[in-house]
């Protein structure tokens, strides 16, 4: 009896992870990551028009995903102020916001913008792309538009600058 049960119930699952794994081998090329070319995008931004990553072909670009209720972006975010001030001009850093409002980042933002670019991916559709897992995450994008780092959790001004530095090439 044990048997009758046993032989279909590991069929099942042999089955099961085909299935995951072809399913995995599909999904991969839709989502990028190191080594990959950045996905091109287009998203709203906080001054009522719209940026796409395009814009900054040919410059390091930073790419940080925050949320305002994200107790470590909070703890992050001088850092993140203090690079744009030093360095923001050679390296772009996009901030990136899903799921928020533009009222609610306006106004948590509204004495500390420091010449940032938000960007508002509502749908998700573009942090799924990067297969973003949550907040703060931080992308560095090289001159030639491929991505060369990803790192969960806060990242200082100088770490940020290093990165930059480092595929200033």
């Amino acid at each position: 009896m044990n048997q009758r049960i046993i032989k279909p119930l590991v069929m099942i699952l042999i089955v099961g992870m085909f299935g995951f794994f072809g399913y995995s081998l599909v999904t991969k090329g839709q989502n990028v990551d190191i080594g990959d070319k950045a996905y091109n995008f287009e998203l709203p931004n906080l001054d009522g028009g719209t940026t796409k990553l395009s814009d900054y072909k040919g410059k390091v670009v930073i790419l940080n995903y925050f949320a305002s209720w994200c107790a470590p972006c909070k703890e992050e975010f001088p850092e993140l102020a203090a690079f744009q001030k030093d360095y923001g001009d050679k390296y772009p850093l996009l901030m990136m916001n899903r799921g928020e409002t533009k009222d609610k980042i306006k106004k948590v933002t509204e004495n500390n913008k420091d010449g940032m670019t938000y960007l508002f991916d509502y749908n998700a559709k573009i942090s799924k792309k990067y297969s973003v897992t949550g907040q703060p995450e931080t992308f560095v994008i090289d001159k030639q538009g491929v991505i060369r780092e990803h790192y969960n959790g806060p990242v200082t001004e100088m770490t940020l600058y290093n990165w930059a530095k480092k595929y200033d090439k």
